[in-house]
């Protein structure tokens, strides 16, 4: 009943908003013609959405002119040859089509989802795969939204569509409410712990799941959007600071130390790491890097955003 009623509630939210992104995505992807033989798993880029299209820059020269596809996603992440692609359709209610690619872009599996596109992460293997789309509301910065997240396991075919479900233990005892959401899933490298925001009763936390037991544990308050290390020791999120809404923040998983990035911008992304020491993120229409260690952002990639290193 909860879910039929937030889809009803979603024709009246979202369904002129969701014609008019449809058609700004449409036309945000009038751009160069597509590169013949796009590889997305090329190493020594970035893969960027540019144009409203997947496309790719150097690593070593990111701001040159970028290779672009044929693909239009509306939200992507790619690794590993595994690339998850949020592409908008327009109709009465938002639609998502969540589609699953190979290294040249060619769809091995469509998921069929309701809102429209906000989140899409990709374990560094390409096995696991997870997005969010909202499905009322469209914005993390205002109360009243509503999201669903799901994961797919690529290699078995196991999907989630909506993970609200999943036992959540909160100070070590389950915990239960109606007004629970998922977003922002980022996976460690064995392909089944993983970290996302849950929001309840006017908070964020940040909590680690385990895939295959199908259970999550509750580590701190006000925590939004983690993006794990290549080395799965430490965590970039967005913290909402006043007057903000959120600054990047950085945070050591052994210490539960957190430090804010040298990024002083309200950010709402979910930032992708580079390398082991720097985070891109999207700001004012590109894409954006910053040290974790300190030190000024400095524009990485232009005219992009939902930044993946392929190295």
């Amino acid at each position: 009943m909860r879910r039929v009623l937030v889809l009803l509630a979603a024709v009246v939210l979202l369904a002129g908003g969701a014609t008019a992104y449809a058609t700004w995505a449409a036309s945000s992807r009038q751009v160069a013609p597509a590169a013949a033989g796009f590889d997305a798993a090329e190493p020594g880029r970035v893969l960027v959405r540019s144009g409203g299209r997947v496309a790719s820059v150097p690593l070593a020269d990111p701001g040159a002119p970028p290779r672009v596809s044929s693909r239009a996603c509306d939200r992507f992440y790619t690794a590993n040859g595994t690339t998850l692609c949020l592409a908008t359709r327009p109709g009465p209610l938002p639609k998502t089509e969540a589609l699953v690619l190979d290294r040249s872009l060619k769809e091995t599996r469509r998921v069929n989802l309701a809102g429209v596109p906000s989140r899409a992460r990709v374990s560094a293997s390409g096995r696991m795969a997870s997005w969010t789309v909202f499905v009322t509301g469209d914005s993390y910065s205002t109360g009243g939204f509503s999201t669903w997240t799901g994961i797919l396991d690529t290699r078995t075919g196991y999907l989630i569509t909506n993970m609200e479900d999943i036992p959540l233990y909160l100070d070590g005892r389950r915990y239960h409410s109606a007004d629970v959401n998922y977003w922002g899933v980022t996976f460690a490298a064995d392909d089944n712990r993983f970290y996302a925001t849950v929001g309840t009763k006017g908070r964020t936390y940040l909590v680690e799941g385990d895939f295959g037991a199908w259970r999550a544990r509750v580590l701190r308050e006000n925590a939004e959007c983690p993006s794990l290390s290549p080395d799965g020791t430490r965590l970039v999120f967005k913290k909402r600071v006043s007057p903000g809404p959120w600054r990047l923040h950085l945070l050591d998983l052994a210490t539960m130390r957190e430090s804010p990035l040298g990024e002083r911008a309200s950010i709402d992304d979910q930032a992708a790491w580079l390398d082991d020491r720097t985070v891109m993120y999207a700001k004012d229409g590109d894409v954006w890097a910053a040290d974790v260690t300190g030190g000024p952002p400095h524009r990485l990639v232009p005219g992009a955003t939902s930044p993946a290193a392929i190295h």
